[in-house]
């Protein structure tokens, strides 16, 4: 009888490191070679990369039980909406022939396209209908259908990836997306995933926190985060996790990506504020992980230390990957918003926005 278990447990440990190393979702590893270059970093600590302040990312086994079944057992109040969300539909041509003031359409969650200065820019442009490695392993997306599918977009002359987590980096859609991208812009190591599928090293640009570099008259930085990495048990940490500030000669941008809350939105608000625009991450967050994601109060204070005009939550409205209501994030944030008199906006998804556009309709869409 042991060992027959024996037997079983190194069959299903021989099974899952092959599937990881085979399936192409799980992406690329960082080698030796580049942990050597990355070890110049300040994020970079006997071979993981590490938060400014550290976080302890491990819960105990029966705390790590106890999630799980609660996560796929028991049912969260309106943890999903009742019926599929109605996303507002933008037409290719509006998209492809745009070119008036920075404008914005939000597509759920973290992903966004920009288009300003003449440039059509992507952020975590997760796509796919499971922010899973295979789909038994995640809730689907909470709308079939997405504001404009990946194959109506026009050329991409920019990419930004805060992280490589399934719910902003997501292979189906790179793999789509790939051939009308120009550039990916990455934080250290993300490009080996991109490398692992069928992207170039010439068209990935890989940043640490603070370095700039520019599209033609923008300026993209890759700014500090409070979060973490992997896409399989053995590689976390192995690749760097950021947010992005985004700069043209009239107006500046910020993209949280995920993040804690720590002093790091005071430092990118004094280096690179005021910011006349911010995306502020503002759900999926848990008392077991504070410090990896921020509760909507949180948010609104990010905002407040970054010195941003106006703030929008998002990673909330497309994927239940908490055990909070789907609408919790949003009540919440808008309640504390308005009680600290912080601008913010709600559009629906699929919105398209303009940057200074004074009053955006619907705003209380979830209803």
């Amino acid at each position: 009888m042991t060992l027959a278990i024996i037997l079983l447990i190194t069959a299903l440990v021989v099974i899952y490191f092959l599937f990881t190393a085979y399936y192409p979702s799980f992406g690329g590893e960082v080698s030796k070679e580049l942990q050597l270059q990355y070890a110049t970093s300040p994020q970079f600590d006997r071979g993981k990369f590490v938060n400014t302040h550290r976080v302890d990312l491990g819960m105990g086994f029966s705390e790590t039980i106890s999630l799980a079944r609660k996560f796929f057992f028991e049912k969260v109040e309106n943890g999903r909406p009742e019926n599929d969300l109605a996303v507002r539909k933008i037409d290719a041509a509006n998209i492809a022939d745009y070119a008036s003031p920075t404008r914005f359409v939000w597509f759920g969650h973290s992903a966004f396209l920009i288009q300003m200065n003449h440039k059509n820019i992507l952020l975590d442009p997760m796509f796919g209908d499971v922010p899973a490695p295979l789909p038994i392993l995640g809730g689907k997306r909470f709308y079939p259908e997405l504001p404009i599918e990946i194959q109506s977009l026009p050329q991409i002359d920019a990419v930004l990836i805060s992280h490589d987590h399934y719910d902003h980096l997501d292979y189906g859609s790179i793999s789509m997306l790939k051939e009308k991208v120009e550039t990916f812009y990455t934080p250290l190591g993300v490009g080996v995933h991109l490398e692992a599928w069928g992207i170039s090293k010439d068209r990935i640009v890989e940043l640490d926190w603070w370095q700039e570099t520019t599209l033609g008259e923008l300026q993209f930085v890759c700014t500090p985060a409070r979060h973490f990495s992997g896409r399989k048990f053995s590689n976390g940490q192995s690749t760097l996790w950021s947010s992005w500030v985004i700069r043209s000669t009239a107006e500046t941008i910020y993209f949280s990506g995920d993040s804690g809350y720590d002093g790091h939105f005071k430092e990118i608000g004094d280096k690179y504020g005021p910011f006349d625009f911010a995306m502020i991450e503002c759900g999926q967050y848990n008392e077991l992980w504070p410090d990896i994601h921020m509760f909507p109060e949180e948010s609104v204070q990010a905002g407040i230390d970054l010195r941003a005009s106006r703030i929008m939550p998002i990673h909330w409205g497309a994927f239940k990957l908490a055990l909070h209501s789907w609408t919790d994030p949003v009540q919440r944030v808008t309640k504390k918003a308005k009680a600290l008199k912080v601008p913010i906006i709600t559009p629906q998804i699929g919105d398209a926005f303009l940057l200074k556009e004074a009053h955006i309709e619907n705003q209380d869409w979830w209803h």
